[in-house]
């Protein structure tokens, strides 16, 4: 049985990580603080965005205790024991003022049964003041900055129009981790015209970054995003669900077995969804993916030979 999970799990859960902290069951409950992004501000932002970095379900309108609140009363019917992090998920949760930061971050800390909090953001929207106020804020309370990169490809920053390069990420995961802040990064598969070497290359720069943990999805074409318009005019190869287990499985056999899976697949909406189809049914994929590392005989951290596979 692999050594961090409590699922039977073939790689390091985030369900594990919480239990083994806080043991508790414990929850992130997902903020709209209505921040922008200087992404969207400069252009149109990212080309696989369509209104942010948010799940399209967070409520942009009323304060972040009566979010917070809402779901938490949710939650608590059935796991009246739980923890919650809140997490500041939409769109670009540094890009303000650190006076305001404060005053958002520590309102949701400041509540019942709060042990941390996450906190999103862009690797180009990190002021020196406010690494001085996220290790501040460290030091209170259990911190995650989570950074998205997408890809480590340059030539594939560019054409997603990510807005900053692949060294300006590595910096801000730099400064980060020396002030002892975890950090959680996101990547994208599927990108267009992105071989496999090129997902695996991700995850290996990575892996020799240190990061704590990491969530995978796949890429989704969204209506309404300039990626749709790019699709609907020139198609480019969209991987099929046998593609991407593949490429997950292979990509956690390269990850340190002590970085956190906080996500393996995405969770499009629906109604917004172009392709592929196939990942609306989530647990279906999550649950080939476990099957495969099954039939390989693989764990998180583990490589195993090619000619092993074949048995």
């Amino acid at each position: 049985m692999f050594l961090y999970t409590l699922d039977n799990k073939r790689y390091h859960t985030l369900n594990y990580y919480y239990q083994t902290l806080f043991h508790h069951k414990v929850f992130k409950v997902s903020l709209n603080a209505n921040f922008s992004c200087p992404n969207f501000q400069n252009g149109n932002g990212c080309i696989f965005c369509l209104h942010g970095s948010n799940d399209y379900d967070i409520s942009k309108n009323g304060d972040l205790i009566k979010q917070f609140k809402e779901i938490k009363n949710i939650l608590e019917k059935k796991w009246p024991d739980g923890y919650y992090i809140g997490y500041f998920q939409a769109n670009t949760n540094t890009y303000a003022p650190v006076s305001i930061l404060k005053e958002k971050f520590e309102s949701i800390l400041k509540l019942d049964k709060v042990v941390g909090l996450s906190i999103a953001t862009r690797s180009d929207a990190i002021t020196e003041e406010c690494y001085d106020y996220l290790e501040e804020l460290n030091q209170k309370t259990f911190l995650t900055v989570e950074l998205g990169l997408q890809s480590s490809n340059e030539n594939t920053l560019k054409l997603i129009k990510r807005g900053h390069d692949v060294h300006n990420f590595a910096l801000a995961v730099e400064n980060l981790k020396k002030r002892g802040i975890k950090v959680v990064v996101h990547i994208i598969n599927g990108l267009p015209y992105e071989t496999k070497e090129d997902m695996l290359n991700t995850v290996k720069f990575l892996n020799a970054l240190g990061i704590d943990g990491i969530k995978i999805h796949m890429l989704h074409i969204l209506k309404g995003t300039e990626l749709a318009n790019m699709y609907q005019k020139k198609p480019f190869p969209i991987l099929s669900k046998e593609e991407y287990i593949d490429i997950v499985v292979e990509q956690l056999e390269y990850l340190d077995p002590k970085i956190v899976i906080h996500r393996i697949t995405g969770d499009p909406n629906v109604d917004d969804l172009i392709a592929p189809t196939w990942l609306i049914k989530k647990f279906c994929v999550l649950n080939d993916i476990d099957k495969e590392m099954v039939r390989r005989n693989t764990y998180q951290g583990i490589k195993v030979k090619k000619k092993q596979r074949k048995n």
